[in-house]
């Protein structure tokens, strides 16, 4: 069946048409925001345009279907490589550090006074709705696009889990097929559900958020379920990932999840073409950041931290074109805007993608998207004394990517609790148990692996660049070594190159109002315990609009 889907949506077409336009020129588009939890840059198709590495196992026929059908974007970063910051970027259309304490995971408190996209929409006249997660913690109802109010997951939300529930249900004697084709059919159900509650002739707005691809999944679910081979894996993986059994099975397990969630987003796919509503939905296929619990990858600012997949088609989209052009995920927000001919309001950092999306020309696009701005504060509390954030900010372009450390003396990733102690983590903790040592990275075969083989000569560089405490500034040459284990900082011929990136980033970081740097970063060193923080720490400046 799903063949038949990637087969559908290819010939069907989906419409292209030079420009979006507003309400009155023509019917409004629908929007299907898919968006994994803990998904990165990991697609059969940028496996073919990059082979040699791990996504040449991976298989995503859906994402890369879409992806032949409209646009591809090669450089798609997410603005922090944690969840809630990211989708509170994402929503608001502006940096992080513009979103007050929706720019931290735990402790995060949405602030109701910053727009958001789909509660824009919303009042536009759109019908709105998601299935899983979007904003966390929690979801609450008066979250910006969140919690019961517009949730539509009575049908269930076992895809979740769905390597742990497809073993289960085949332990009980169903086929392989049967076990995964239940979980489908939840997700079938959920989108029925929304696309029934809408009034006749409203365009919508839904958000399509399975946590799947999240940590923990079944061990060796990725060949039980899917057929990916960990041997295949061998030889493909970058230098910051032991090459060992139990990472590649830790690999081909993630991969598995990544396919599941494309399989789902197949089924999304086939019930737009029976609602006859595929020709008129702008289509776009995400993740929230890099892959959790690898070295490199969520929480860090290296490129398997903040690179992520991206793929967009529909109506004012000229398709069969893969483009170079610079973007992080907060654009996301006023490109939904303008497809559907609303303002955007000024307070969004964020710039609109149509000029690349309505072009048709590949490589470069548009001129000035030659960079794209990270960084990340705190993740888990009490990741280290005090609850102390770890303060990050990155610049990152085809040749470069530089970083700052606010606080070096910090740890990146959590404390190395009790890891020298008299009772340090066992191997069950280390994969079982996230907080058990460095808290910020989720625990995992791989985490296990590293820490517990932190003392092998091969894999100590690596416990030592994922874990160790880091210089104040990080500068690599992506071409010369685009896996980033040397930092280049600090040496002569790159001085100009690291004086430039930094000026550049300094610069945008003040002309957004980052509370980073005001104040040696008041606003964020002060723990979101309770309440609101003092009044006397420095609030985001939300009236700037950036001009990037």
């Amino acid at each position: 069946m799903l063949r038949l889907v990637i087969l559908s949506v290819v010939a069907f077409g989906l419409a292209a048409s030079p420009a979006p336009l507003s309400a009155a020129e023509t019917k409004r588009p629908n929007i299907l925001f898919a968006f994994a939890d803990d998904w990165g840059k990991q697609a059969g198709i940028y496996g073919e345009l990059a082979p040699g590495g791990i996504n040449d196992v991976a298989v995503t026929p859906n994402f890369d279907a879409i992806a032949r059908q409209g646009v591809l974007f090669k450089n798609a970063f997410v603005n922090a490589p944690s969840c809630t910051p990211c989708r509170s970027s994402l929503l608001s259309g502006q940096y992080f550090w513009r979103t007050g304490r929706g720019a931290i995971l735990r402790g995060a408190v949405w602030d109701p006074t910053i727009p958001s996209y789909p509660l824009l929409l919303s009042d536009a006249g759109y019908h709105i709705g998601q299935t899983y997660k979007v904003w966390s913690p929690g979801t609450p109802v008066d979250a910006p696009y969140g919690g019961k109010k517009y949730a539509y997951e009575k049908a269930g939300g076992a895809f979740n889990q769905f390597s742990q529930r497809a073993t289960a249900l085949v332990a009980k004697g169903k086929s392989v097929e049967e076990a995964k084709q239940e979980l489908y059919d939840q997700v079938r159900g959920n989108f029925q559900a929304f696309l029934q509650a809408r009034d006749e002739g409203k365009p919508f707005c839904y958000w399509f958020g399975p946590t799947n691809v999240h940590r923990k999944w079944i061990a060796g679910s990725g060949k039980q379920l899917w057929d990916i081979d960990p041997d295949d894996l061998e030889g493909t993986m970058p230098a910051f990932l032991p090459d060992v059994p139990v990472v590649r099975q830790d690999v081909a397990d993630y991969l598995g999840e990544v396919q599941a969630f494309d399989t789902g987003l197949g089924v999304l796919l086939e019930e737009l073409k029976q609602a006859g509503e595929l020709e008129n939905t702008l289509i776009v296929i995400s993740g929230d950041h890099g892959p959790p619990g690898f070295p490199e990858g969520k929480c860090n600012l290296y490129d398997f931290g903040t690179h992520v997949a991206l793929a967009i088609a529909g109506p004012g989209v000229k398709g069969g074109r893969v483009v170079d052009d610079f973007t992080i995920l907060p654009d996301l927000a006023p490109t939904f805007l303008e497809a559907a001919g609303e303002p955007v309001p000024e307070v969004m950092t964020a710039k609109s993608l149509w000029p690349v999306l309505s072009s048709d020309k590949e490589g470069l696009v548009d001129p000035s998207r030659t960079a794209a701005f990270t960084g990340r504060e705190r993740h888990v509390e009490m990741a280290r004394p005090g609850n102390k954030p770890y303060p990050m900010r990155g610049i990152q372009t085809a040749d470069y990517q530089l970083i700052i450390n606010f606080r070096p003396d910090r740890w990146p990733l959590g404390a190395p609790y009790n890891l020298d102690g008299d009772n340090p983590p066992t191997k069950d903790e280390l994969t079982n148990q996230t907080v058990v040592t460095f808290p910020d990275d989720d625990a995992g075969p791989t985490k296990a692996y590293v820490v517990l083989h932190r003392d092998d000569p091969q894999v100590k560089p690596i416990f030592e660049r994922n874990y160790g405490k880091r210089p104040r500034i990080e500068l690599y040459d992506l071409k010369q070594d685009p896996d980033q284990m040397t930092n280049v900082a600090g040496q002569p011929e790159y001085a100009q190159i690291q004086a430039e990136l930094k000026k550049r980033l300094m610069e945008e970081l003040k002309s957004s109002g980052d509370p980073r740097v005001i104040d040696d970063g008041k606003y964020f060193e002060s723990p979101p315990l309770a309440g609101s923080l003092p009044d006397d720490v420095p609030k985001p400046n939300r009236q700037r609009k950036n001009k990037r």
